[in-house]
């Protein structure tokens, strides 16, 4: 007859099966990791329609800068919620042209495989403003968000690249408040520097409003991310940030995942290249149309953290640079 085990056997049989656990999951995470592979651009991504209707290559990241400031866009399915934020951002845009004409800028909407009429609606900006603020790429497949801005971030002309949702929820005006923040980084080691709109100061407003069950789930994502990832950061996923174009030419040239956690592999990066990174608060409203489903979109983010920390840990990923094809 089997004797049963004491407290501290139990305890040593659960750290065994724990530790078997760890050792299972990350050689999932190693073997199941896409090691770096080539940045495919399809042949209709290479050009963008101008207005006049006519297709023109787009310009690389490789190039040097010819605007102040690049607004990538990245837009599924989002003919509703587009125009606000289109309307606020080039209304601000152009006020700030005319006061200070050496200020230039475009505006670049990323078009991610959208089944509706984003493209429509976008285009509409480029023939009213011209396409040289205004551009739009269409995307043959949808790649994510991540993959979305990526492409963007590629064919950007800006000394600055800012990322912008496209649901207008963070006030365009804020990008002043990100810009001090960028500024305030200087020096900037080799041109590099980050500056991350944030919520964080809404926390408590935002938790009122909530059910418990995501506040538990929100709870858990920023424990994740601090945990696993980016300690200095509170606010990861506010989709209002800007990049040095050396920056960005760095982050996005080794990001792998392209879906909602992207932001969280970005900042892991440039903490990896000490790349300073400022975190800014910003006038923020939560806009209807969210294509985030809370439970299924955390789950799939948490997997996606602890893939980040273990495929880097166990050289499944690599800090190198790729070149967008």
């Amino acid at each position: 007859m089997a004797l049963p085990l004491s407290l501290p056997g139990v305890a040593a049989v659960l750290a065994g099966l724990a530790a078997l656990l760890l050792v299972l999951i990350m050689m999932i995470a190693h073997v199941t990791a896409v090691k770096m592979p080539t940045l495919h651009r399809h042949e209709e991504e290479k050009f963008f329609i101008n207005a006049e209707g006519m297709k023109e290559a787009v310009p690389s990241i490789h190039d040097p800068p010819t605007k102040e400031l690049s607004v990538v866009v990245p837009s599924y399915n989002e003919e509703d919620r587009l125009p606000l934020m289109m309307d606020e951002a080039l209304d601000y845009l152009e006020k700030r042209q005319k006061r200070d004409p050496s200020f230039t800028y475009e505006v670049i909407v990323v078009d991610d495989g959208s089944k509706d009429q984003t493209t429509q609606v976008a285009m509409k900006y480029c023939k009213k403003y011209g396409s040289d603020k205004v551009r739009v790429l269409s995307l043959v497949k949808n790649r994510g968000k991540g993959g979305a801005v990526r492409m963007g971030v590629f064919i950007s002309r800006g000394k600055k690249i800012l990322m912008a949702d496209a649901d207008g929820a963070t006030k365009f005006a804020d990008i002043e408040k990100v810009e001090e923040g960028l500024e305030n980084l200087q020096p900037w080691p080799n041109q590099m520097a980050i500056s991350c709109g944030s919520r964080a100061h809404l926390e408590k407003d935002s938790i009122a409003k909530r059910s418990y069950f995501r506040t538990l789930l929100m709870y858990g994502f920023h424990f994740l991310v601090w945990f696993l990832c980016v300690k200095e950061i509170r606010d990861t996923q506010c989709g209002f940030k800007l990049l040095t174009r050396e920056a960005a030419l760095r982050t996005f040239s080794t990001l792998h995942i392209e879906r909602w956690a992207f932001d969280v592999e970005l900042l892991y990066i440039a903490q990896c290249f000490r790349i300073p990174i400022a975190e800014v608060a910003v006038n923020w409203t939560e806009i209807e149309g969210s294509k985030l489903v809370p439970f299924w979109s955390w789950l799939q983010m948490g997997r996606d953290l602890l893939f980040i920390r273990l495929r880097y840990m166990t050289g499944a990923w690599q800090l190198e640079t790729r070149k967008c094809n």
